[in-house]
């Protein structure tokens, strides 16, 4: 069954739909249950790229522990400061190269914010990366480095080899 038909209880179309707008105009026109007009306008909604791993801006301890320590994947653990400037170019590039790796979680943890976790994992100077893995960290590094390197700790921690696709 077309999905349009399946959507709208037979009133597939033709018609492209180039937009959000029109598509829920073309796909509510003659329904008359608001419920099913909810349906489809709820639909609309639906992504259609599944992200599988999440950015986890860190707010506290009891955070850390629940989506860090206890998560069932790697994360990789990003402290940095607003004011600075290697920050500001290594937490995006975290998160485009994390992005693919549906097996790792990338946290985000302001240093400001969080003395605690500053202290806990001995954080001298920002940006500095952790990896953990099973609630321990695996590995580490500090200050803005290059791509081969940031590519290298995630490979390593989403289990990829050396020559793997």
């Amino acid at each position: 069954m077309h999905l349009l038909s399946a959507l709208t209880g037979g009133l597939a179309t033709n018609r492209i739909i180039v937009s959000k707008k029109r598509m829920c105009s073309a796909l509510c026109h003659g329904l008359k249950s608001p419920a099913r007009r909810l349906a489809i306008l709820k639909v609309k909604n639906i992504s259609t790229s599944i992200v599988h791993n999440e950015t986890i801006l860190v707010k506290n301890n009891d955070e850390f522990v629940n989506k860090v320590i206890n998560n069932d994947k790697a994360v990789i653990v990003n402290f940095h400061a607003e004011w600075c400037e290697p920050c500001k170019i290594l937490t995006p590039k975290l998160k485009e190269l994390i992005e693919p790796h549906n097996n790792l979680d990338l946290a985000i943890v302001d240093v400001e914010e969080n003395a605690d976790l500053v202290h806990t994992f001995e954080v001298k100077a920002v940006p500095a990366v952790i990896a953990i893995r099973n609630g321990l960290v695996v590995d580490k590094f500090i200050g803005l480095v290059d791509t081969d390197m940031i590519n290298n700790l995630i490979d390593r921690m989403a289990g990829k080899k050396k020559g793997d696709a």
